[in-house]
């Protein structure tokens, strides 16, 4: 909503359903945050225990007068459900409560409306929210240019409102051909990293964990940090150089969170599968948050569906500046603890990183004149990082593995940091 160009803070009323299925009270605590992200004021939580659920408004009609009266002292603008509405279901609750209504699904959309800076991010954006509103539009029974301003309203645009079926079918069409097109753009930048001998390292897990923070930490990307969920949407890659002088390819993805809706699974899918494409994984996980494993099994089931299962992965626990010795978790199989914030613990993350991925080396190679076919093995297999022509052949720095090594044949010598940049000879 906006008065004379300002943004004006809706007060928001939420309410969720304990079916038993998961943590209530943890999803509604988050569903909180979600909302302040978006830029709502939450004035009151209502969280009502139910076996079975009403088909027509989820709740039974006492509660839907209870929370009806919830929302008139409150003055809300707006009614959130921590759950996935029915385009039914999102009427007749609105027109009981006489309050706009929007469920989990949509508000997140919405936060992702508003983080999409790349002209990537946009189309899949857009494209989620199209796809999550052309069920609706026929269980509305009316215009889109009915809604106003404000959280669940923005993306496409008030033009994208006002448009029919078809115009929003062919919508969808255009920004799925736009993602292909993009799609065939990352995988042959992927292809170029592999042929060069580049590694990628994906930072994944639950939103707000800190992986910008841990992204700016280690390789001064200046990537946006703030204490919100979803803060970054954006994909950002750098390059890290490891303790063993190698360099990979560090790229921070899109947060996680639970029950993270599936337009969005399927619209960001392109943006995702570079954790499918990673050489090593490292799942970021936020050690002072009392559910911390709880996230990542999230994290976990969200990187299956994408993938990613068999690729090795390093279980990153950050902020443990906020812990006391008495509340450090159990340490599980491949943990590193460490502070992003306070940079505590980065060096031990990195040797990690490189003791996990390991086979790559920049090697130095002495290649003689007279055996110039071994020259142009480097070239085909290796990622060639300098030439240099010396009186006694071609002095070439590049990065190789074991294999690559055995391939050629050459002389070369190991390059590294220890001893003031000594070389090993081999």
């Amino acid at each position: 909503m906006y008065e004379n160009n300002r943004e004006v803070m809706q007060t928001a009323v939420l309410a969720g359903i304990d079916t038993g299925e998961y943590d209530a009270e943890y999803s509604m605590r988050e569903l909180e945050g979600l909302a302040e992200a978006s830029g709502a004021h939450v004035a009151a939580v209502m969280i009502k225990k139910r076996r079975v659920l009403e088909a027509a408004t989820l709740l039974g009609s006492g509660a839907m007068a209870e929370l009806r009266e919830i929302c008139r002292a409150n003055e809300a603008d707006l009614l959130i459900f921590d759950c996935e509405l029915t385009p039914s279901q999102q009427r007749n609750i609105a027109d009981l409560t006489d309050t706009a209504v929007i469920d989990r699904t949509m508000l997140i959309l919405d936060i992702f409306a508003q983080r999409a800076r790349s002209s990537e991010g946009r189309i899949q954006v857009e494209l989620a929210q199209l796809k999550y509103m052309l069920p609706r539009l026929t269980g509305k029974g009316m215009s889109l240019s009915r809604l106003g301003g404000g959280i669940g309203t923005r993306g496409p645009g008030e033009t994208k409102l006002e448009t029919d079926r078809r115009h929003v079918r062919r919508r969808i069409e255009s920004l799925e051909g736009k993602l292909r097109t993009i799609e065939k753009q990352r995988k042959r930048i992927r292809d170029r990293r592999r042929h060069d001998g580049f590694q990628t390292v994906a930072l994944v897990g639950y939103t707000n964990a800190g992986k910008s923070t841990l992204m700016n930490a280690l390789t001064d990307a200046g990537v946006l940090v703030k204490d919100q969920l979803f803060a970054t949407l954006d994909p950002t890659a750098r390059a890290l150089t490891l303790p063993d002088m190698k360099t990979v390819i560090l790229i921070d993805t899109v947060g996680f969170i639970s029950r993270l809706p599936h337009q969005l699974v399927q619209a960001f899918h392109s943006t995702l599968e570079v954790a499918a494409d990673a050489d090593l994984i490292l799942n970021v996980c936020d050690a002072s948050d009392p559910m911390a494993y709880s996230q990542i099994d999230v994290t976990r089931s969200l990187l299956d569906e994408l993938g990613c299962a068999g690729i090795p992965v390093i279980h990153v626990m950050n902020k443990c500046d906020r812990l006391s010795a008495a509340g450090e978790p159990e340490m599980m199989r491949d943990c590193v603890m460490i502070s992003a914030l306070e940079r505590r613990g980065l060096d031990q993350l990195l040797q990690k990183i490189s003791d996990r991925l390991g086979g790559f080396s920049r090697v130095r190679f002495f290649i003689p004149f007279s055996e110039g076919g071994k020259l142009a093995k480097i070239r085909e297999s290796c990622a060639v990082l300098s030439e240099e022509y010396t009186d006694a052949g071609y002095s070439v720095t590049a990065m190789a593995d074991a294999r690559q090594l055995a391939g050629i044949g050459a002389e070369y010598e190991l390059l590294h940091l220890e001893k003031g940049n000594e070389n090993e000879k081999n």
